[in-house]
C-alpha cells in the first residue's frame, strides 16, 4: 500500500511531515505543484481541473489514499474528488477546524488564500462544531510567495506578517493556519503574537488519515 499527497507546492511538506510521525512505514508520493502556484488567486474551475489532473498521476503510482495537503483545493475540490475517484480522499479544513477544543473565548481567527477564505469553508466547518463561534477570516497571499522563496524570518516576513494580523490583536485567542505553507511561518507568527494559539491543521490531518487506513484495513503491521 501507498499514500498520495499532493499540494500546490511545498506547503504540503508540512503535512507529509506529520503523516510520517503518524505512519513511518508507509509508501509516500508526494507531488507539489511548483509549475503552478500559487492555486489561491485561481478560479474554481482550475482549481478542480488542477486536482483531478494530480488525482489520475498519483492513482497511476497505485496509492491506496489521498491527501488533498493544500487548504484552496480542499475548499474547491475535494467534493468534486470524492464523487469522482473510488478511493479514500481527505483533506485538510475538517482537521483544521478541530481548532474550537483550543480557543476559550470562542474567537477564532481563520488566514488563508483569497480562495480558500472567499469559499467559507472553514467557518462552514466550525460553527458544525460550535454555533455560538465567532470567525474572523483574512487571505494572506503574500504568505504563499515568500514561503516559496524560502524566506521565512527577517524584516521584511514580519512587517508583511504585521500588515495581515495586526486586525486580529485583542479579537482571537486562536489562529488557525488555513495553508499549508504557513506553519513554515509559525515562529515568526509566534514571535510576534505570543498570546494567540496557534493551529496547525497538519497534525490532526494525519490522524485522521491513520484512522481511515485502519477502518480500511489498509495498514501494513
Amino acid at each position: 500500500m501507498s499514500i498520495g499527497v499532493f499540494d500546490s507546492g511545498i506547503g504540503g511538506l508540512t503535512v507529509l511531515k506529520e503523516i510520517r510521525k503518524v505512519l513511518p512505514n508507509e509508501k509516500i508520493y508526494y507531488l507539489g505543484d511548483t509549475a503552478r502556484v500559487p492555486y489561491g488567486e485561481k478560479t474554481k474551475e482550475l482549481i478542480v481541473r488542477y486536482s483531478k489532473e494530480i488525482v489520475e498521476f498519483l492513482l497511476e503510482k497505485e496509492v491506496s489514499a489521498i491527501v488533498v495537503a493544500c487548504n484552496t483545493a480542499t475548499a474547491l475540490a475535494l467534493k468534486e474528488l470524492k464523487e469522482t475517484f473510488k478511493i479514500p480522499i481527505i483533506g485538510v479544513i475538517e482537521a483544521g477546524a478541530t481548532a474550537i477544543n483550543t480557543t476559550k473565548s470562542n474567537k477564532i481567527g481563520v488566514i488563508g488564500t483569497k480562495a480558500t477564505i472567499k469559499s467559507g469553508k472553514y467557518e462552514e466547518e466550525i460553527k458544525l462544531f460550535n454555533t455560538k463561534a465567532e470567525v474572523f477570516q483574512k487571505a494572506c497571499p503574500l504568505f504563499v510567495p515568500a514561503v516559496e522563496e524560502g524566506i521565512l524570518s527577517g524584516k521584511l516576513v514580519n512587517q508583511i506578517i504585521k500588515t495581515y494580523l495586526d486586525d486580529f490583536k485583542g479579537k482571537i485567542d486562536t489562529l488557525i493556519l488555513g495553508c499549508t505553507h504557513y506553519p513554515l511561518l509559525k515562529d515568526a507568527i509566534s514571535k510576534i503574537y505570543p498570546d494567540i494559539k496557534i493551529v496547525d491543521p497538519a497534525k490532526e490531518t494525519a490522524l485522521d488519515l491513520k484512522e481511515i487506513l485502519e477502518q480500511n484495513e489498509f495498514l501494513k503491521n
